[in-house]
């Protein structure tokens, strides 16, 4: 149990500080490096979801306060009062569930996954996709009608043509960060499989 738990906690804190640094964009990294929120939600869900009913969302509301917090610090590091910012209004409180939906969708696929398979990998592609469309809709959908940063008049068809603009992007951007943990788990699996037989064979 406790191996478990030291396990969970280091898995954590390695995606607090992927978001964090990524998310911050210091200027050695800016355009370097995409923001890997999304990705980190996404795979906190599928490792971090937890024991116990609410373990996993305990660990969802402290990554969701520390985007909120980087947020802050960026925005009030350049001078500018947070809640003036071009980002910051209504719509920034829909990325609360936006992010949940990322969660979710990394939960949904850890509950029903079959290791390391072709269909496992089918249906990561597919669960990543919906969940990152649904998160992508919120937030962008949020902040186009309801923000007082889009001038209007707002429109159905010039909201469709922001959606194509940015979607790629955002998907691009998110799939690479949850290849790497794919990959990383992938990883991690054969090591833990491999020391289980060592112990067998010594045994």
């Amino acid at each position: 149990m406790a191996i478990a738990t030291t396990r969970r906690l280091a898995i954590f804190l390695g995606l607090a500080l992927v978001m964090g640094v990524t998310r911050f964009h210091p200027s050695l990294l800016h355009h370097a490096l995409w923001d890997a929120s999304w990705g980190v939600f996404f795979l906190a869900g599928f490792w971090l979801r937890g024991q116990g009913r609410w373990a996993g969302w305990t660990t969802f509301a402290l990554l969701m306060a520390e985007a909120v917090l980087v947020d802050y610090l960026v925005i009030s590091g350049q001078g500018i009062d947070f809640w003036s910012h071009y980002c910051v209004s209504p719509a920034y409180w829909f990325l609360l569930p936006s992010y949940a939906a990322l969660w979710v969708g990394g939960s949904w696929l850890a509950k029903r996954q079959q290791g390391l398979n072709l269909r496992t990998l089918g249906l990561a592609v597919a669960t990543l996709l919906v969940a990152e469309g649904v998160c992508y809709l919120v937030s962008n959908g949020s902040f186009y009608w309801i923000s007082a940063s889009v001038p209007a008049p707002r429109s159905f068809g010039a909201w469709l043509g922001n959606l194509g603009d940015w979607y790629l992007p955002f998907l691009a951007g998110t799939s690479v960060y949850v290849a790497l943990g794919a990959v990383l788990h992938v990883l991690a699996t054969q090591l833990a499989h491999a020391s289980q037989r060592s112990g067998q064979i010594r045994h």
